[in-house]
């Protein structure tokens, strides 16, 4: 009789953790994809043009960012997260896809990628098939490219007011390039916000299946506009901008050269004293990004999710502000490339924890897939990052691969940066001596071993271009 009420109680004991979603935060990552018929929620936040200038990565002095900090604090921190393209098209579609632009052929931002992968199942759709109701709002996928099939319903972001005088700061068409400047409107008139209200109903309905909420933020894209009140946190007198040493480009090949672009925005920046006021625009920005942050983490905390949900948060891209005198992305160089990442699991005891393993944005949907007790699409390309949740300084020999445009790659270990152009010119910079990127060290011999290592991980496959869009192709006519 003892045994059998010893076995009885172990049975008991077992129906509570498959019944009770609760007491599963106490269980580790494997009891639980195994044991539990609940899958967690999802909270998949994207930031748009972030780069390290958070608190967090301290990619900046003088930048707060205490929302972004409080998910950090209850998750773990990749330190040496990068995008698999410095443009928002192919970023975006290869982390949705799990496939690199390499092998896509997607490489720029006026390529729609559907037409090139039907059959594609993306990260949302993935969810959907597997019981989980998918809401996506604000900017996910790229653009004009939404995907309708990869959501149960998308929440449209709309246009931001613009200040009075339409050109308030910056170079070139408003419409494109690079602007700032205050408007005298509350929070609730930005379009970042309207996505964040729209997210917080959905964090307060009560469903039966379980939840994949996209929310993806546009600032700090630019142009920099956003509510005076942010501008009036960082005055112009304390504004720092980064330190650029007048001949770094002269060891840069015409490759990478040509690949930042002639240098108008920041001969126009410079001669124009404009500077500060660009890194100020920019930093006004990320605030009012991190206060719509923590405006979903508050509604997250207060409703009927708190307790179950994954929350991921992922930049596309970083952003130059005048390093190696150059302004926006689209180089493969180390400020356009590096992004924050931060993954919070409820039953993974690591809060606070940080890694500085070398890690790609395209490892989100295995690692997403893997931690909801999905299967692993067989076509990912990306590895999960469940063995890094669990332990931050697991072993992990393997670098990330960034391209830009066809046959153009580099490669990040967490010593060395090696980008080769389509031309075979080359660059290497030792980040253990030189963070900033200044020394190109690809003509020393002494180095030849590091960039054949590194050399290794270039793709097999560089495909063909996918189709422009319809205005491209008009464009070209």
């Amino acid at each position: 009789m003892a045994e059998s009420g010893r076995k009885m109680g172990e049975v008991f004991r077992i129906c509570l953790l498959v019944l009770a979603p609760l007491l599963l935060t106490t269980c580790s990552s494997a009891d639980r994809v195994v044991a539990s018929p609940h899958r967690p929620n999802v909270l998949f936040i994207a930031i748009d043009d972030l780069n390290d200038w958070t608190a967090f990565l301290g990619g900046h002095p003088g930048v707060e960012t205490p929302n972004l900090d409080r998910i950090a604090a209850r998750g773990v921190t990749f330190t040496r997260a990068y995008s698999t393209a410095p443009a928002c098209n192919p970023s975006r579609t290869s982390l949705l896809t799990g496939r690199r632009p390499s092998t896509t052929g997607v490489y720029h931002n006026y390529q729609p990628w559907r037409p090139s992968m039907p059959d594609t199942v993306t990260l949302p759709q993935h969810f959907m098939a597997h019981g989980y109701h998918v809401s996506g709002g604000g900017k996910i996928f790229h653009g004009a490219y939404k995907d309708p099939s990869s959501w149960h319903e998308y929440h449209q972001r709309r246009a931001d007011p613009v200040p009075r005088e339409r050109r308030a700061g910056g170079i070139g068409a408003p419409e494109f390039l690079l602007q700032w400047g205050p408007v005298d409107v509350p929070d609730s008139a930005m379009a970042d916000a309207e996505v964040v209200d729209w997210a917080l109903r959905k964090l307060r309905e009560p469903r039966d299946e379980p939840l994949f909420l996209a929310v993806g933020l546009f600032r700090p894209h630019p142009p920099w506009y956003v509510p005076r009140k942010y501008f009036d946190r960082t005055p112009l007198s304390e504004v720092r901008i980064p330190e650029v040493p007048d001949d770094d480009l002269d060891d840069v090949p015409e490759a990478g050269k040509h690949m930042a672009g002639p240098g108008w925005d920041h001969h126009f920046i410079t001669t124009t004293d404009s500077w500060e006021k660009a890194v100020q625009g920019y930093v006004a920005s990320i605030a009012f990004m991190d206060v719509q942050v923590g405006r979903l983490l508050d509604g997250l905390e207060n409703g009927p999710y708190r307790d179950d949900t994954i929350i991921v948060v992922w930049g596309d891209n970083g952003m130059h502000l005048g390093e190696k005198k150059h302004w926006r992305k689209f180089t493969l160089w180390e400020e356009a490339t590096r992004v924050p990442l931060l993954i919070a699991v409820p039953w993974v005891d690591h809060a606070g924890s940080r890694s500085d393993r070398t890690v790609s944005l395209l490892d989100l949907y295995p690692t997403l897939a893997e931690l909801s007790g999905l299967p692993l699409p067989p076509e990912l390309e990306g590895r999960s990052l469940r063995p890094l949740l669990e332990d931050p300084d697991a072993s992990w020999d393997r670098p990330v691969l960034t391209t830009s445009g066809r046959f153009n790659h580099a490669i990040r270990s967490e010593r060395w940066r090696y980008i080769r152009y389509e031309n075979g010119s080359e660059e290497l910079y030792d980040h253990d001596a030189d963070p900033m990127e200044w020394t190109n060290l690809a003509g020393d011999p002494t180095f030849a071993g590091v960039k054949g290592d590194l050399a290794k991980w270039l793709p097999k496959v560089n495909a063909k271009n996918a189709s422009k869009s319809r205005r491209q192709k008009k464009k070209r006519r």
